[in-house]
């Protein structure tokens, strides 16, 4: 598959989702009081429960979606697949089993298809926000898709 670049230039206001399984919210509210000032400056996103207790308890505005089993996942996979989501940081427990796994799974997938940094613990949310990428430009490199989407058309018309 041919590479294609897409700039993104930060510091502009950056896009950020945030999702927490139950047993991970509390470390993620902890995380999020503790970058409150870095969170500020951009545009927050949150699967439903996770986004009500962030706006409760640390004051960030924050653009809800719906639950992550009700299709809050999926909304997230969709606004990352339009370009919209920069970063997404996901405290997921890898130890209690979830009715919605397969959402998981997809949203997972879609982030590592469109290349944005994705955190699933404490530890590597605070690398990525202490890298020096978060300051300056960044070029993501994303595959192009085009001859995927044509191949696909293609057989369709056969």
């Amino acid at each position: 598959m041919k590479q294609k670049k897409i700039k993104i230039q930060m510091p502009v206001k950056k896009r950020i989702a945030l999702v927490a399984h139950d047993n991970k919210k509390r470390d993620l509210l902890e995380w999020t009081a503790f970058n409150k000032d870095k969170l500020k400056d951009c545009a927050i996103y949150a699967t439903g429960t996770t986004g009500r207790l962030l706006e409760e308890e640390t004051g960030i505005n924050v653009k809800k979606l719906k639950s992550g089993p009700l299709g809050g996942d999926q909304q997230l996979g969709a606004l990352i697949s339009e370009n919209e989501i920069d970063i997404l940081i996901f405290f997921w427990d890898p130890l209690e089993p979830q009715p919605h796994d397969p959402d998981v799974k997809a949203l997972l997938r879609i982030a590592v298809v469109w290349n944005i940094p994705i955190a699933n613990n404490r530890s590597s949310a605070d690398f990525i926000f202490s890298s020096a990428l978060m300051d300056e430009p960044y070029e993501r490199i994303l595959p192009d898709y085009d001859s995927y989407t044509e191949r696909i058309i293609s057989k369709e018309e056969k």
